[in-house]
């Protein structure tokens, strides 16, 4: 199937529009749903820069599944999943619309592969605590497309592309993730402290943004391949693999640049991504 035929299956509801921009977004602690600080503005100044999307489609950390699946529901709920928070957390609601119809058409772009119409899952933390920050009158429709974790990183960049399409009918892509993300490390006592990693931290955050911003995307494919001190911010894909999405979708005469681009707590790094 080519691009062309991909582009007339594409539901009418969807306009014709300039290539949308696609985004990595580290999203963080949940609570940076509610809370001022620097990356909370990194994301609405974001905002100010992006065109008016008809709809948003989000590759989230927080959904994991054997196989694909895509959020086909008219109101995909608020999902509050986390624990050990603060009430005022537990109250954020974000009411967008779902759009069934991208549902559909993602399940036919991305033939032949199985894509199971999820009635059940909404709209995650990882979703709707960065999106808010962008959209906040929950306005533009929003779906969610899961991650497959029997599949390697060079299945899930080669996926991304088959949805490339969407770019020109007004669609936003969202990977929303954290590229280093090593939970257990984690460093509460120095939480606050400005750009603080933990030297191997320091090290995959350069190598990974040398690899970005020269293109180099192989060895970032191929993260399990990598060094020691990978092994340590990644220890596990599912916060890293959005980001494979995200370059999955860039186009070959694009520009990628990097915004939030700070380490946290010695093992998180809330590095952003936006390609246009």
């Amino acid at each position: 199937m080519n691009i062309l035929n991909d582009l007339h299956k594409i539901s009418g509801s969807f306009s014709n529009t300039e290539k949308m921009p696609v985004l990595f977004l580290g999203h963080g602690s949940p609570m940076n749903a509610i809370e001022e600080n620097q990356f909370v503005t990194g994301f609405r100044n974001l905002a100010k820069t992006l065109p008016q999307p008809n709809a948003i489609l989000c590759i989230s950390a927080h959904w994991f599944t054997n196989g694909t699946k895509v959020t086909a529901m008219e109101m995909p709920r608020t999902i509050h999943d986390f624990g050990g928070f603060p009430q005022g957390l537990f109250d954020v609601e974000y009411p967008a619309k779902g759009s069934p119809e991208l549902a559909l058409e993602i399940k036919h772009l991305l033939t032949p592969v199985e894509v199971e119409l999820d009635e059940h899952w909404g709209l995650d933390h990882g979703a709707w605590s960065v999106i808010k920050h962008l959209y906040p009158e929950a306005n533009i429709p929003v779906i969610q497309l899961s991650i497959d974790y029997t599949k390697s990183g060079q299945y899930h960049f080669d996926l991304a592309q088959k949805i490339s399409a969407l770019r020109t009918k007004g669609i936003l892509i969202v990977g929303s993730g954290n590229i280093v993300h090593n939970l257990r490390l984690v460093d509460f006592r120095n939480f606050d402290k400005d750009n603080y990693g933990y030297d191997w931290a320091i090290e995959v955050k350069e190598k990974v943004n040398n690899y970005l911003l020269d293109g180099n995307f192989q060895p970032l494919i191929d993260f399990e391949k990598q060094s020691k001190a990978f092994q340590l911010a990644i220890p596990t894909p599912e916060h890293y693999l959005p980001l494979i999405y995200t370059l999955g979708l860039k186009g070959k005469t694009e520009e990628l640049s990097l915004f939030n681009d700070k380490l946290l707590a010695g093992s998180l790094s809330m590095t952003s991504v936006k390609i246009v």
